[in-house]
């Protein structure tokens, strides 16, 4: 008798390498998951960093800017002067801040995970199918 291999080795082996194949995507995959997250993390913490002393400058600036209106005006119109500044104020905030809602909104969290496994979920499909 010859020492070849039988259905059932075959079947077994092909098993093996099939669980191997997966094992070793799904590795990768959360890798890649893991390096994202990582640069995710650097990238927030950047910009919260920025929008803080980007925050703290503007008030200041705008404090300033809103001082000089009034003392510029203060013997014609001071009360107007006040009231507008506080219109272009509140106007501007508002309207940042439905800039950021809008910011936030957006997906980037794992985006290209989830771009690869819907890519593997498709070759896994068509593979399927043939």
């Amino acid at each position: 008798m010859s020492h070849g291999q039988g259905p059932a080795e075959r079947l077994f082996g092909a098993t093996k390498r099939l669980i191997a194949s997966l094992l070793s995507n799904g590795e990768a995959r959360l890798r890649l998951a893991v390096v994202e997250l990582e640069e995710e993390r650097a990238r927030l913490v950047t910009l919260l960093l920025l929008a803080g002393i980007s925050l703290l400058m503007v008030m200041l600036g705008l404090t300033v800017l809103t001082l000089f209106v009034v003392v510029l005006f203060w013997e014609t119109h001071r009360l107007l002067a006040i009231a507008a500044s506080a219109l272009v104020l509140l106007g501007g905030g508002l309207a940042l801040g439905a800039w950021v809602v809008h910011l936030a909104k957006r997906p980037t969290l794992l985006k290209s995970t989830l771009r690869h496994l819907a890519t593997d979920r498709a070759l896994m499909e068509t593979s399927r199918d043939d």
